[in-house]
């Protein structure tokens, strides 16, 4: 059974960047959780030290990310598709969003204590953004077990996990290819996805969507203001970069609908829209 932490347990945290490695390879969701948001307690109690070398040297790949032993991760076409005129159905949906926000906290943790030299700002940033996608998880999760059903039950896809492992020697790639790429799709399909929850009558599920989708807008901003940032510090373009890291990390094509509003308020420029909009159509 996965360990669940008491309100009175205590973690204990070399460094912030030590302590996002250990949350990233606990296995146990709940616990996973709980460790983030004392690991981001702390951070701000001003009880932690931003270690400045490169801690990845020497750390196996083995155990990252920790994850359970379920769901079973298979290829995105073997992922069944339910009916949401189906309790199942439904339950299946909520599945596959927690999953999303479970690997968005290992996604968040990674970039914290992966990529060494960056500001102080950037590890305070995706911290933030654990801390947030494990609100998001701990959501979905008990919105999951109120429909009788647990994370684990359905299967699921590591089409995430698996940019970020193309992009775990550079920084600028994971930022341009996680954040703003990949996570940007979530704020094109939200809005409809919330649209079939509510018309399906799970209006506590369409609920849980509008906090997700506030603090998305905030993250794909984040990986917007570091990508723009790097792109600065290295003389870079970033529209012809961006084409440039799709290409190299055979990232998924850009297709619409786009969610130009969002897109907007997340920090893509007035050229990106352009593109997107030529994409759509």
């Amino acid at each position: 059974m996965d360990h669940v932490p008491s309100p009175v347990e205590e973690f204990s945290f070399a460094g912030l960047r030590a302590g996002a490695l250990a949350c990233l390879k606990e296995t146990a969701p709940p616990a996973k959780c709980a460790m983030v948001k004392a690991l981001h307690r702390a951070w701000h109690a001003g009880e932690l030290a931003l270690e400045e070398a490169d801690i990845a040297a020497g750390v196996p790949a083995a155990g990252i990310p920790g994850r359970p032993a379920r769901p079973e991760l298979v290829s995105p076409l073997q992922v069944k598709l339910r009916s949401m005129a189906t309790p199942e159905g439904r339950a299946a949906l909520i599945h596959a969003l927690a999953h999303i926000e479970f690997n968005a906290i290992n996604l968040a943790l990674d970039a914290v204590w992966r990529f060494p030299g960056m500001p102080r700002d950037f590890y305070a940033d995706w911290l933030q953004v654990a801390a947030e996608e494990a609100y998001h998880f701990s959501l979905l999760a008990d919105h999951l077990q109120h429909l009788g059903y647990a994370y684990g039950d359905f299967t699921a896809h590591n089409s995430l996990w698996e940019m970020a492992e193309k992009t775990g020697a550079d920084v600028l790639g994971r930022i341009a290819l996680v954040p703003r790429t990949l996570e940007a799709r979530g704020l094109d399909a939200a809005p409809p996805v919330r649209a079939k929850l509510a018309q399906a009558g799970d209006i506590a599920a369409a609920e849980i969507l509008d906090i997700i989708m506030r603090d998305e807008v905030g993250h794909v901003l984040i990986g917007n203001r570091w990508f723009n940032w790097l792109c600065e510090q290295r003389g870079l373009d970033p529209i012809s970069t961006f084409a440039e890291l799709c290409v190299r990390y055979k990232a998924p094509p850009l297709r619409g609908p786009f969610n130009l509003e969002a897109r907007r308020a997340a920090g893509f420029s007035d050229e990106e829209l352009l593109m997107f909009k030529d994409v759509a159509g």
